[in-house]
């Protein structure tokens, strides 16, 4: 087996602000604030999952100064009662013991108590000279506006895709490893805006394999990604205004119990890649990067075939099927409708030339 065993999250977790990505906006602010000497007692990071507010929290404890010993995290999710805080608070009355603050990590800040909070509260309105907090959540509006308003507020941003990819790719090339784009591409979609469950969605991969050549095919088997077949089999159905063949392969994702909203996105994927290169062949560098060889080879001869139905409005269709997705009881219907409405739409064009 392989011999990835460290957490990558753990492994790669940034040291400094250089290594922080897709937060620059707090990232400048925060540096310059501190060079400055700009110290506020108390911060509050909010934003989604996984997008480094803990991480940037120790950067910031270690940029003033703060060595591990006067550093303290706390999770308010098993530790959040008023005899917590309570303790917090004698804590916070004793000097550093070797630096020139004490820092208070409080995550998942918004499951303290109300009785908590307001312990919390005594604390942040007259706060010792040497102390700081960093108050971290998910949910910015459990928290109480007493709290907030005596925080330097701080919101992260779900980093983007391509950042996600770009950091994937760079991992796996730190472990020993290659992956294609297009797995890159695969593995950062399926972390779903979190650099956390991204690194543990390739922690999977990499630790289920000795080989350091991953090809595309195993990275869809161990995910569980529809195989690029399946995917094709419905790109060809739409682009043929075949909707027999367009439903047999929905019923087969369905059947292998992969995710809708998954195929949907590699659908559109492959049907935009098609389209772009039949309106503007100068992206083919572009587009081929991000694709694998036999992938990029079905897009391509796809945009050539002029009799291939597409369009932005079958891009519309499935849009709104990727919309749909999750608020239906049958999970395939909505791309089902989509597939019956592009082979109408292009019926009624046809009958009205």
């Amino acid at each position: 087996m392989s011999l990835v065993t460290l957490a990558l999250y753990r492994k790669y977790r940034p040291e400094n602000f250089k290594e922080v990505l897709g937060q620059e906006h707090v990232v400048t602010a925060l540096e310059q604030a501190l060079t400055s000497g700009n110290i506020t007692h108390a911060y509050l990071f909010a934003g989604p999952r996984g997008t480094g507010k803990t991480s940037i929290a120790r950067i910031v404890a270690r940029t003033i100064g703060c060595s591990d010993k006067d550093c303290y995290e706390m999770d308010a999710a098993s530790t959040r009662g008023i005899d917590d805080i309570r303790e917090l608070r004698e804590s916070v009355r004793t000097f550093p013991f070797e630096s020139p603050y004490k820092v208070y990590i409080i995550d998942e800040v918004h499951m303290l108590t109300k009785e908590a909070f307001n312990a919390l509260l005594k604390t942040l309105e007259e706060p010792p000279a040497h102390a700081v907090f960093i108050l971290a959540t998910t949910e910015l509006h459990k928290l109480p506006e007493t709290i907030v308003s005596r925080c330097e507020t701080y919101h992260f941003k779900k980093p983007t895709q391509a950042i996600l990819k770009t950091m994937i790719a760079k991992v796996a090339e730190e472990e020993g490893f290659t992956l294609e784009s297009a797995s890159a591409d695969l593995i950062a979609f399926l972390g779903e805006g979190s650099f956390r469950d991204a690194q543990g969605v390739l922690q999977k991969v990499l630790g289920s394999t000795e080989d350091k050549k991953i090809s595309h095919a195993y990275v869809e088997l161990i995910t569980g990604a529809p195989p690029s077949e399946l995917v094709n089999d419905f790109v060809k159905a739409v682009a043929g205004k075949n909707t027999g063949t367009g439903i047999v392969a929905v019923r087969k994702a369905s059947s292998a119990g992969i995710d809708m909203k998954l195929y949907i996105h590699l659908i559109l994927q492959k049907l935009r890649a098609s389209l772009l290169l039949r309106f503007a062949p100068d992206m083919k560098e572009a587009i081929a990067a991000g694709l694998t060889t036999e992938d990029f080879l079905f897009v391509d001869g796809l945009a050539k075939d002029s009799t291939a139905v597409l369009n932005s409005a079958v891009l519309s269709e499935l849009i709104t099927a990727y919309q749909l997705v999750g608020k239906i009881v049958i999970p395939e219907l909505p791309l089902e409708l989509a597939l019956i409405n592009i082979a109408e739409g292009s019926e009624k064009n046809a009958n009205k030339k």
